[in-house]
């Protein structure tokens, strides 16, 4: 890297990236432009590309979340501090992107990310998914080798809504398949709820991975808290030993929780991603 290769100088980086983070909540921050990609008979998504050089970075957001988040924000400026190129977008039906989210599946999002990488960024890239980004990076690593330089995934949630349907009750089951949809619970809205249709659960059946093995090659670094209580860390064990590249590596963060956005978890994820330009910098 050019801009922080010294200890020195990516600690500055980081001390600057804390300042930012600050200015950012405080409402005071430049910001990258929302694009909008148009798609013939699709939803238009929203996007926001920071331009540098390569490897890139690509964001992928948790369901129901967008790209304002503070993890998609702090990585864009620590790219934007070593000059690297960064995009973060909206899947369809979320933040500023086109469309309902209950019109949308697991096969939706996974065409959303190739659209992505096929036509909005140059080059392989790493891709940052958290919790079911991080199941949708794995879906685009194997439909885009070629694409994928790296795979970085926080609270992965591989599977997640098929495997915590499956686990409950044969009663429950019964019932919301003659409801026909199911109030999955969770912390992370008012209505404490995401409802889920049963056509969301049956299509996301078609995209688990757990199952057998997963033929990635690329470096994958798996970030999980132990305290997540909405996806287990054994997930992101279970990603480890699937996947067939011998350059794996799991983080355990004995305080960490889901969402993984605390100061410290920041850091761990951008010294991580740091540590791959590096590497893959030196392997180019």
């Amino acid at each position: 890297m050019d801009m922080a290769d010294t200890p020195e100088e990516k600690s500055f980086v980081l001390d600057l990236l804390s300042k930012r983070h600050q200015l950012q909540l405080s409402g005071v921050r430049h910001k990258t432009t929302i694009q909008y990609a148009t798609r013939a008979d699709l939803p238009k998504l929203a996007y926001r590309k920071l331009k540098g050089k390569s490897p890139g970075v690509v964001f992928l957001p948790g369901f129901a979340s967008h790209m304002g988040g503070q993890k998609a924000e702090a990585l864009e400026e620590f790219c934007k501090s070593l000059g690297h190129s960064c995009l973060r977008f909206d899947y369809s039906g979320c933040g500023s992107s086109e469309g309902e989210l209950t019109n949308y599946t697991i096969g939706a999002w996974k065409k959303d990310v190739l659209y992505v990488l096929d036509e909005l960024v140059e080059g392989p890239q790493i891709l940052v998914g958290s919790s079911m980004g991080g199941w949708l990076m794995l879906l685009a690593a194997l439909a885009r080798p070629e694409k994928t330089a790296a795979l970085v995934g926080i609270s992965t949630a591989a599977d997640h809504f098929v495997t915590a349907f499956n686990a409950l009750p044969i009663e429950t089951k019964k019932e919301i398949e003659e409801q026909g949809f199911w109030k999955f619970p969770t912390k992370h809205n008012e209505e404490g709820f995401y409802t889920l249709s049963l056509d969301f659960l049956k299509e996301a059946e078609n995209h688990c991975i757990l199952h057998s093995p997963i033929p990635v090659s690329c470096p994958v670094r798996l970030v999980h808290g132990l305290k997540d209580s909405d996806v287990p860390w054994h997930v992101s064990m279970q990603v480890a030993e699937r996947v067939l590249s011998n350059d794996v590596d799991v983080v355990l963060r004995k305080h960490g929780q889901h969402r993984m956005s605390e100061k410290e978890d920041i850091k761990l994820m951008v010294y991580t991603i740091d540590d791959l330009i590096d590497k893959l910098t030196t392997l180019g």
